[in-house]
């Protein structure tokens, strides 16, 4: 074909491996100047691409056909035994070092990823690296080969047909240029639609094999055109294009940050770089001039060792990390340069005594390769079997207490207490005066450790999560001829189990326009790219509009902060800056009046206390007390919460504080009564707040006695 054997390994390409394998350990680890090195994995899909096609060109090259039992062989040696050690790992490690609850979503990660579908596991639930609120699975990493093995399932049937099928032979070679319109044209549309995406739905964009593929698209784009391309080529163009493709990856390591984690207009850059690299690299024929210099920097010893063990390495990394956080919190610069230095360590031996010898395909031969596919799912389904049985059997108690009472915890007793007349406060006091003398957790709790992160009050039709989604549907009392209308985020969606349970007893309709991420305050929220998130604004004016149709007896606004940038005239300001208060006090101002104008009341219900650590995943890690697991208020969110306050304030909006129900002196419980008020860090169980029903109606003025 003009090239050297493709089978002879090219030290740059090893090199590079390591470089995207770094700057992923990089940025997944916290190192200051690296936040956009996940873009690595972008840089690891262009040259799967290139090397795969190069691979399948050449046998087309040399036999004239090709044998797809020989291409899934050879994917089998190459990626199912480490992929297969490190799930079956990950799974036991989980099992043993994480909560029930945890160790559960674990194992059902796991049964994703056997099937090289953990992309769509992720999509499915909107996973998001930088959520703050969401747990992390260990797993997560998986999507990246899960995307690679959907377009392996496609690339070989397409260029069986394109050069085999329409790519006659002329003059002794087959004609490939059926392959590359077809691979043009693929890239470019996938492109746009990666774009498109992004900027509709970015967690589907991140984890979207279609609008991933255009990557490994542009690496098979090389292989196909390379030779053509780069035999022009002296040593300087060549060391010129090595070098600007490395500069251009550094950059985009370097300035790049989690906004631009589904932005195919910024993925392009990392992908062409690295395409530049590739490119540059492709000798011809009997070429024996020797590699430019920023290729042999490349070559050096400990990068092409690292290149070696770059795929054991991303799959050891992430885990090892994301479950001693999930165990222990947040991990020490310092520790984690240990399990840096444990993940190279295991990504060694793996490469040596795992992914080495089943590489070889005299040993193990198409036949012994091909049935690792069924013996991988095999070994996976019984580990995942183990764990479920040891979880259900930790999940069916939390500790060995008695359920909390005012009574029983001795709240009464204790010096300069005041205890509430309000039932659900005093037992709050009881529940946190218990925390602080150490009790043990009552063995019986609501949610359930299973059922934990389920415990969220369903929205019915009227799910505004999708853009554009505007259905309109009344709950309660249909009825009614009054009626209640809820509006705001997530942080409003909690309350719905309190509502509804107010409207069954008093009658009222209830409509519930919320929408995840996106604050009840008349501001220009970030998407989860960092852009102005345009279908926020819209739906949250569609609300208004509706509250003007339907003219309801009380409007309830609740809402959280915004985590990303609120966009102004004058630019984005971001959560840290001193004109921050004023913007959201302008914008919670603009929501109020609005509201007042359609509304027979506007009530405004404070949001929550942010916890440090989920209560729930406290209680279900180890063996705590209910001490270890009392919470203090995180002063900045409470800041940001004080600015609606102050807000309603100045337009007359009365404001039901919640933070009563939840804390006492300043710690907040973990377990009220014998129930778990939070989900994750700042949303309630439904099952609490249907507790909280009576005292949220009597604070609104609609609970009758």
């Amino acid at each position: 074909m003009g090239e050297r054997r493709v089978t002879e390994r090219r030290s740059d390409i090893q090199g590079l491996r390591a470089v995207a394998v770094l700057t992923v350990i990089a940025a997944h680890y916290g190192l200051p100047g690296a936040q956009g090195g996940f873009l690595g994995v972008d840089v690891f899909l262009v040259i799967s691409g290139f090397l795969i096609t190069q691979l399948l060109l050449a046998e087309v090259g040399r036999s004239g056909r090709l044998s797809l039992r020989d291409f899934y062989a050879r994917r089998a040696r190459r990626i199912l035994p480490a992929a297969t050690l490190v799930l079956v790992a990950t799974v036991a490690f989980s099992t043993v070092v994480l909560g029930a609850a945890a160790a559960l979503e674990t194992v059902r990660d796991a049964a994703w990823a056997t099937v090289f579908a953990a992309n769509v596991r992720f999509s499915s639930v909107g996973t998001d690296y930088f959520a703050r609120d969401q747990v992390t699975s260990p797993l997560q990493h998986y999507w990246s080969l899960s995307v690679e093995e959907q377009f392996y399932v496609v690339w070989p049937l397409l260029v069986i047909v394109c050069l085999l099928v329409l790519g006659r032979r002329r003059g002794g070679r087959r004609a490939t240029w059926p392959l590359l319109v077809v691979l043009a044209a693929g890239v470019g549309v996938l492109f746009a639609y990666a774009v498109r995406l992004s900027h509709t739905e970015p967690v589907a964009a991140y984890f979207s094999a279609p609008a991933r593929a255009w990557e490994l698209g542009v690496g098979a784009l090389v292989a196909l055109v390379g030779a053509r391309v780069s035999a022009p080529l002296g040593a300087r163009a060549r060391a010129l294009l090595t070098t600007t493709g490395l500069v251009g990856i550094t950059l985009a390591v370097t300035t790049f940050d989690k906004s631009t984690q589904s932005r195919a207009e910024f993925v392009a850059v990392p992908v062409l770089a690295a395409a530049m690299v590739l490119l540059a690299g492709i000798r011809h024929g009997d070429d024996v001039a020797p590699p430019t210099w920023p290729q042999r920097l490349l070559g050096v010893a400990p990068l092409r060792a690292i290149g070696d063990w770059s795929f054991s390495l991303y799959l050891w990394h992430w885990p090892l990390l994301v479950i001693l956080e999930a165990r222990y919190g947040t991990v020490s610069p310092l520790a984690r340069v240990d399990l840096v230095l444990l993940s190279l360590a295991l990504a060694a031996l793996t490469y040596r005594w795992v992914e080495q010898p089943l590489r070889n395909p005299v040993r193990v031969t198409r036949r012994r390769a091909l049935s690792l596919y069924p013996a991988s799912v095999g070994l996976l389904a019984a580990a995942c079997a183990v764990s479920s049985v040891v979880v259900h059997q930790e999940a069916s108690t939390y500790g060995e207490g008695p359920a909390i009472t005012v009574q029983g915890s001795q709240v009464t007793d204790a010096p300069h207490a005041v205890l509430s007349p309000d039932p659900v406060v005093a037992l709050v006091q009881a529940s946190v005066y218990a925390g602080e003398r150490g009790r043990p957790v009552p063995r019986v709790l609501r949610p359930g450790r299973l059922d934990l992160a389920d415990s969220i009050a369903g929205v019915g039709a009227c799910d505004y999560s999708p853009a554009d989604a505007r259905q309109v549907c009344p709950r309660g009392d249909v009825d009614a001829d009054r009626s209640i209308v809820v509006i705001g985020d997530s942080h409003a969606r909690m309350w719905i189990s309190a509502f509804e349970r107010i409207a069954a007893r008093e009658g009222y309709r209830t409509y519930y326009f919320v929408k995840p991420l996106c604050t009840a305050a008349d501001v220009v929220v970030s998407d989860l790219t960092g852009a102005p998130w345009g279908d926020c604004s819209a739906f949250r004016h569609w609300a208004f509009d509706q509250v003007d149709a339907l003219r309801p007896a009380l409007t309830v606004v609740a809402s959280t902060a915004p985590e990303g940038a609120v966009h102004t005239a004058d630019g984005p300001v971001e959560p840290d800056d001193p004109r921050r208060a004023a913007v959201m006090q302008q914008g919670w101002g603009r929501t109020f009046t609005r509201l007042a104008s359609s509304s027979g009341d506007v009530r405004l219900i404070r949001d929550v206390p942010l916890a440090d650590v989920a209560p729930g995943a406290c209680l279900d890690r180890g063996d705590p007390d209910l001490g270890d697991c009392l919470f203090t208020p995180e002063p900045a969110h409470e800041a940001e919460a004080d600015v609606s306050v102050r807000a309603a304030a100045l337009d007359g909006v009365p404001v039901v504080d919640p933070r009563p129900w939840l804390c006492w002196r300043g710690r907040c419980a973990a377990v009220v009564g014998d129930v778990i008020p939070y989900i994750d860090r700042s949303h309630l169980t439904a099952v609490y707040a249907a507790l909280l029903g009576e005292s949220l109606g009597r604070r609104l003025g609609i609970w009758t006695a």
